[in-house]
Formats: structure tokens, sequence, C-alpha cells
């Protein structure tokens, strides 16, 4: 066992929301003359450890837990395809409607789309739904591949790549989930082989902390 050592700017961060709490992710970068984006890694880390907690629309509160013991090795060793999850797939001539029905029975947040060859050509969000939705497309005949954001522009993962990598690309880029992805060199195309998600990962920080 190791006890994770944070670094200044987020102990700095925990004793401005012991002071302040509950206090947004803005008034902290402000008190700190940062941006919000700069610390979004640092909270990640410190709601992820229960250092802090956050509660939408309201901010951030401090926990009481002041240092949180964790199987260092154990996280920088775990791969994406050690926690991934099966991911949810449909082809981009699929209708906009069928989309939003197979995103809320599947009960995930981001959709990715697939061409005729199995290709990754796309994700799709709740955001992306219901700006379509609201926009007044018809979501009967409008294909999802009108609506998504396409390749290069999706965010990825790989099997062999590492949790923290990946956890960063999903801070970094503000979304719930990426694919994970395999590249079939003899057939030239990119294949979704899972999801990694912000719920895979706080799993996994709750198994190596031994909830």
């Amino acid at each position: 066992m190791i006890i994770i050592q944070l670094n200044q700017r987020q102990q700095k961060i925990i004793e401005i929301v012991k002071q302040n709490q509950p206090i947004t992710s803005e008034n902290i970068a402000s008190m700190l003359n940062v941006t919000r984006a700069t610390l979004r890694s640092d909270l990640a880390i410190l709601t992820m450890t229960g250092i802090l907690d956050a509660r939408p629309k309201v901010g951030y509160f401090y926990t009481g837990i002041s240092q949180i013991n964790l199987l260092g090795n154990d996280i920088k060793e775990k791969q994406v395809g050690d926690i991934m999850g099966m991911p949810v797939v449909v082809k981009k001539d699929v209708s906009l409607y069928d989309v939003i029905v197979e995103m809320f029975l599947s009960d995930v947040g981001s959709i990715f789309i697939i061409d005729d060859e199995e290709n990754l050509c796309g994700v799709v969000s709740r955001k992306d739904l219901l700006k379509a939705t609201i926009g007044g497309l018809d979501i009967n005949k409008m294909p999802i591949g009108m609506v998504m954001t396409r390749t290069p522009n999706v965010v990825t993962a790989e099997t062999d790549e590492s949790v923290i990598l990946a956890a960063r690309k999903i801070i970094e880029h503000e979304v719930d989930s990426i694919p994970v992805i395999e590249t079939d060199k003899e057939r030239n195309i990119t294949k979704v082989v899972g999801r990694i998600s912000k719920t895979n990962i706080t799993k996994l920080f709750l198994e190596i902390v031994g909830e």
C-alpha cells in the first residue's frame, strides 16, 4: 500500500473548499487565478479518491478524508482492456428516432457510430440528440450520420492503454465515455471493441480502496 501524494495545487483546492464550501469550480479557479480547464484533472482526482464530493448546481464539499490509501502499482498497471464495458453501436444510416430509443433502452450517455464495414466513423451523445430534437429535424427520417461527431474528431482509447491515460482523456474532453478500438490491419478498419466511462473508472477506484 502507498499513500497518494497530493500536489500543492490539490492541497490548496482542499483548503479553499474547506473554508468556502459549497463552492463551484469557477470560484475555485478564480481564487487560484487559473482557468477552470486547468483544474479539471485535479478536481477529478480529489473527487474520485473521496476527498471532495461534488453536487450538480451546488458545488464541491470537503468529505473529511485527509488522505486515502491506494494500491498505486495496481492503478498504474491497469489497462483499458481490463475494465472496459460493452459498446453500444449503430450504423450511420439509422434514424435519429431509433438511436434515441436505443440510447435510453441501453441507458448510456453516448452511442458509437459505424459504417457498413463496421469501421468507427463517429459518436453521438445525449446532448447531440437533444439539439437535433429541438432543432426541428425530422427524427424519423434524418440519419444519425448527419448529426454525429465524425472521426478523426472522436477521442478514442486502445485496449493496452493505461486507465490513467483514458481517465485524463475523459476529463480533458468533457465526455462521459470513449470508444475502445482495435485496428484490423488486414481489412484496414478501426473496430469498436469496448467502451470506457467515468463509471468504469470510479468502480475501479472503489475496488482498489476495498469498498
